[in-house]
């Protein structure tokens, strides 16, 4: 990682009254300025949440790349799909921040993508309308939001009758247009909680597939929450390895193997050691 360091304040009106805190190091002043790597796309400090008298977060400090797909994997309980769900907004926390380029989720565009595709696609609109729904929010004339979509159709190499409702597709073309409709607002940041989880194998490979191509060529921001190790290697450039609750991070993985990533990846040797690193780590969590 690169260890040129930038630095962010807590709380930028107070920073603003006290300009001479910029030349602070974070060992004199900690509670004034937070340290994070160059190419930080999400910063988050102090995250706090707890469910009934259960703490599952406590005083979690996390940075992700931008531009970069990282899985997150952990044991069972830790709250994989839970912090996900902080940092994208839709579930509230009882402390600390969390910054987006220093925006926070309201100010940035996001994409997420939910594990039960049945209940995130709108029944009653066809499959074409799923897709377009969000542009609505986004200002664009009719003529930029066609090319919106028409753009997204032939990256993705679409080859299903768009103009049918989601109850007459597959679970998977289903799950397509759900990728689809997070993937047309262009976001910044993307979210998948185990997107592919309740697939046949074909489909799995023919979206990852794809999945794949798309942000790599966008350089998108992707969370990516699964339960299973090989998907949680195979498509990340790094994966987040996390504790039981209260949960911090274990260790960080890199993989830098080539993309497209396909089934043949997963015999290379730098496959084969980064998994069993993984399992090593999840299990000794596990033992915990």
């Amino acid at each position: 990682m690169n260890e040129v360091l930038a630095r962010v304040p807590i709380d930028p009106s107070t920073m603003a009254e006290t300009p001479a805190a910029l030349d602070a190091s974070p060992e004199s002043d900690p509670d004034r300025l937070r340290w994070f790597p160059k190419g930080t796309h999400i910063t988050i400090r102090g995250l706090t949440k707890t469910f009934d008298d259960v703490v599952l977060y406590k005083d979690f400090d996390l940075d992700i790349p931008k531009g970069k797909v990282v899985s997150v994997f952990g044991p069972n309980g830790c709250g994989k799909s839970t912090l996900i769900n902080m940092i994208s907004g839709i579930l509230e926390f009882d402390s600390g921040q969390i910054l987006f380029d220093g925006k926070t989720a309201r100010e940035t565009r996001i994409g997420y993508v939910f594990q039960n595709y049945r209940e995130a696609v709108f029944p009653w609109s066809r499959a074409i309308d799923n897709i377009r729904y969000p542009l609505q929010f986004l200002g664009l004339s009719k003529a930029e939001r066609d090319a919106r979509v028409e753009e997204l159709l032939t990256s993705f190499d679409v080859k299903i009758d768009l103009n049918r409702y989601p109850y007459e597709l597959s679970g998977g073309q289903q799950q397509l247009v759900s990728i689809m409709r997070a993937l047309v607002v262009d976001p910044e940041v993307l979210f998948l909680d185990e997107p592919f989880s309740a697939l046949d194998y074909e489909m799995t490979l023919f979206l990852r597939d794809r999945l794949q191509k798309v942000l790599t060529e966008r350089e998108v921001t992707t969370l990516l929450v699964s339960h299973d190790l090989d998907e949680a290697v195979t498509l990340a450039d790094e994966i987040l390895l996390l504790t039981k609750k209260p949960t911090q991070v274990a260790e960080r993985l890199q993989f830098n193997a080539s993309r497209p990533r396909t089934p043949e990846t997963t015999l290379t040797d730098e496959f084969i050691a980064v998994k069993s690193r993984s399992l090593e780590i999840f299990q000794r969590e596990v033992r915990k």
